[in-house]
């Protein structure tokens, strides 16, 4: 039976999992993969504007890059169960390769067509459903439970890191290869995760786990499955339900409203305003991921404070909406990173420790389902309502409404508590 959530494991120790060499190795090849993934976007996207300058592509990109997420993390989560997680990975690493070869390709002979990039932009989505969901999978037998909590906040780290670089590294290739061979380049990127899974030694086959069940995949019906399996347990249930809220209602939708939120918040020139608020939300979530890391103990690994940090996270957004004053702006942008990386972070921390080994590929399926699966829809919550309205009336609305969420969220982890004793 899986660790409860209120018995913290152990005693934090600063960047304890950095201390594992297999982790390690992961951590470089999630940053490295991480980098590539944002390198082809922003090549891809550019290529692609500036011969079809389609808004409908650009929106059908944000589409195909989440919706695999709602309808296969948990199939995929399901295979984790049952074969080698290193090799599903690697058919992730594989096709996200292939999709930049591709893009080259079509680069190169100047054949690119609008279909030939729809094609494209669904598989570098379904690639990245097949290597997250397997790499959570995989990150608790590199790490075990007594490390998980370090080395799942440092790899929330490392993501906002090859968030950050990705772009800087894909303009800096852009410029100076062109895009032809700046997406050739990139392919370069994912072999050093393909090439150390072949032999590293990891796997729930290789610590002797439960095996689970080898009934078939079966979809919508896993999905079903799971979620019953899960809704008896508060810690996961709660957990998943507060991920899926903070990735439904708000997602990270606004980043793509930053340039009007910088146009009306009228401070200098928009261009450098908007790369400030960015910034700003990015700074914030490496400096927790940093601070928590080595202050290990700043907040209680428990469900309460994962809510709590999550209405402090959307109560920031909120403010931040209704701001008028740059410089408060930033400063609430910079808290609301530091929340979001502290919240995500130990809810995916507390449904590792809580998920049946037997069925860990599932439940960790469900939770990207709902964690990154549903921001299919924070377009339309935080958009295309703004478009209605305004989008910072959109943002604040969506904001309150989590927190109301976040509200019933603790009262239902009161009852629990309180039946318990």
């Amino acid at each position: 039976m899986a660790a409860t959530a209120s018995a913290d494991p152990l005693a934090p120790k600063a960047f304890g999992a950095l201390g594992i060499r297999g982790y390690r190795a992961y951590l470089i090849t999630l940053t490295l993969t991480m980098m590539a993934d944002n390198v082809e976007h922003v090549i891809s996207y550019w290529v692609a504007f500036q011969k079809f300058h389609s808004a409908a592509l650009g929106g059908f990109a944000v589409v195909s890059h989440w919706l695999p997420y709602l309808l296969f993390s948990v199939s995929v989560g399901a295979l984790n169960d049952r074969i080698d997680s290193r090799r599903i990975i690697q058919a992730g690493a594989i096709l996200f390769a292939l999709v930049s070869a591709g893009w080259g390709y079509f680069f190169l002979t100047d054949t690119l067509e609008l279909w030939h990039a729809v094609v494209l932009l669904v598989l570098h989505g379904l690639a990245g459903v097949l290597w997250t969901t397997s790499s959570q999978v995989l990150l608790y037998d590199i790490v075990g439970p007594d490390s998980l909590q370090s080395a799942v906040r440092l790899s929330a780290t490392a993501r906002y890191l090859g968030v950050l670089v990705g772009p800087a590294v894909g303009s800096l290739v852009l410029i100076t290869l062109g895009p032809t061979r700046g997406i050739f380049l990139n392919t370069v990127f994912y072999l050093p995760l393909i090439v150390w899974l072949i032999a590293a030694p990891y796997g729930r086959h290789l610590r002797g786990a439960a095996v689970a069940s080898t009934r078939a995949v079966r979809g919508f019906a896993d999905i079903l499955r799971t979620v019953r399996d899960v809704a008896p347990n508060p810690v996961l249930s709660v957990m998943i339900v507060l991920a899926g809220a903070a990735s439904f209602l708000v997602g990270n939708s606004y980043q793509a409203q930053m340039p009007g939120f910088a146009q009306d918040l009228g401070h200098g020139d928009p261009g450098s305003a908007y790369t400030m608020l960015l910034g700003a939300d990015a700074a914030g979530a490496l400096l927790a991921g940093i601070l928590l890391e080595s202050r290990g103990g700043i907040f209680a690994m428990q469900p309460r404070s994962a809510v709590r940090l999550f209405m402090a996270w959307a109560l920031s957004l909120a403010a931040f909406a209704l701001m008028r004053s740059y410089a408060v702006a930033l400063v609430l942008l910079f808290c609301a990173g530091f929340f979001e990386l502290s919240f995500s972070s130990m809810t995916q921390t507390l449904v590792q420790l809580n998920a049946p080994d037997a069925a860990r590929g599932r439940v960790l399926g469900l939770y990207q389902m709902s964690a990154l699966g549903l921001r299919t829809f924070s377009g339309v919550t935080v958009g295309l309502a703004g478009s209605l309205i305004d989008v910072h009336t959109s943002l604040a609305v969506a904001g309150a409404t989590a927190i109301v969420v976040g509200a019933i969220l603790l009262h239902r982890l009161r009852r629990v508590r309180a039946a318990a004793y």
